[in-house]
């Protein structure tokens, strides 16, 4: 087979969305027996500093001629020119989960510089691939696809069903990196209206990728007074993570916006009802009849979404019983591999080296 290799900025072993997504697309494409070797660079991303051009360079200089590599979006945006030098002689596809010019708090000229950067370098790429049709639609409309992407969803690892607090309060999850675009603040604000309640809220995800931000939300807990209610536990490994769906009761994520989100499913598969935001592609990828929803930063409606199913039994019993339904409707994995698959065999057929 082709030979592979993933690009990816920093840590491969990254535990936000986006690198995990890599991780089991890497994994999957090994068990079909496809040769990838992962690749992860040093240097500042999405703004690329020299030191992140220069491991670029050498990444893709390691490749033979021929081979599949794929880039990550983080690292491709702001390195066409690394990659138009190489683009003759490699079978460059890029992988984009989000639009980088989408991020949460960007100031307009950063998001206008990021826009025509990422613009330039999915021209260079023989194929784009997205992990949600929302993505799919959001490079058309931004004028980022001189083709119609390649949309490739995330799988589902099966999982036992929660098995909840036992109350006599509700325990809620959230499960997301701590950054201005996860809405930890607008969580926060929704559960101090809620305060005459009885929940606690377990919050899973790294605090180092922003600390400055992660600062100013421990701040915002000690503010509302939420300290003995909303724990901040920081990243941790899967046994952890595990054990922290298990115990939930109801998982919440307020996120601005999602590429996909594949937290959402990963609670469906444990049965979870869910209270989300319809920020980006969650407006896709959360169900109805496990979800409630509101409106990406509107505070009164996080706050209405919870306190609907908080002060309900029969109706968060009612989403739960959607939840559990959708999770026999996931997807796997391996299917999620093989449609990588397919597609990498595809451009090795049609697209000669």
């Amino acid at each position: 087979m082709t030979p592979i290799t993933f690009v990816v900025a920093g840590d491969p072993e990254q535990r936000t969305g986006g690198y995990r997504y890599d991780a089991r697309i890497v994994a999957g494409l090994r068990e079909l027996g496809h040769p990838v070797t992962v690749a992860g660079l040093e240097g500042r991303f999405p703004e690329p500093d020299a030191r992140a051009a220069r491991a670029l360079e050498r990444a893709l200089d390691a490749c033979a001629d021929g081979a599949c590599v794929i880039v990550d979006g983080l690292v491709l945006g702001g390195l066409a020119e690394t990659a138009r030098a190489h683009a003759d002689r490699l079978r460059l596809i890029a992988l984009v989960h989000h639009p980088l010019a989408d991020e949460t708090g960007l100031t307009a000229a950063a998001s206008a510089r990021l826009l025509a950067d990422e613009r330039a370098a999915l021209v260079v790429a023989r194929a784009v691939v997205v992990t949600s049709g929302f993505t799919a639609r959001r490079l058309v409309e931004l004028d980022l696809a001189a083709a119609p992407p390649r949309v490739i969803e995330p799988g589902t690892d099966p999982a036992p069903v929660a098995r909840g607090s036992d109350g006599p309060g509700c325990r809620l999850l959230c499960v997301a990196t701590v950054t201005p675009r996860k809405g930890h603040a607008v969580l926060l604000d929704a559960l101090a209206r809620l305060a005459d309640r009885d929940w606690h809220c377990d919050v899973v995800g790294s605090l180092d990728r922003e600390p400055a931000h992660a600062a100013r939300i421990r701040a915002r807990i000690d503010t509302l007074g939420l300290g003995a209610r909303v724990r901040l536990h920081g990243d941790c490994n899967e046994r952890e993570l595990a054990a922290a769906y298990d115990r939930a009761d109801l998982f919440v994520l307020a996120s601005h916006y999602e590429g996909y989100g594949m937290v959402v499913t990963e609670a469906l598969a444990r049965g979870l009802p869910l209270v989300t935001t319809n920020g980006g592609a969650l407006a896709d990828t959360v169900p109805a009849r496990a979800a409630r929803t509101a409106a990406p930063g509107d505070v009164a409606a996080l706050a209405a979404a919870l306190g609907s199913l908080l002060d309900d039994p029969a109706a968060l019993a009612a989403v739960r019983r959607g939840a559990l339904a959708e999770r026999e409707r996931l997807r796997p994995w391996r299917t999620a591999a093989a449609e990588f698959s397919a597609m990498l065999e595809a451009i090795a057929d049609d697209v000669p080296a």
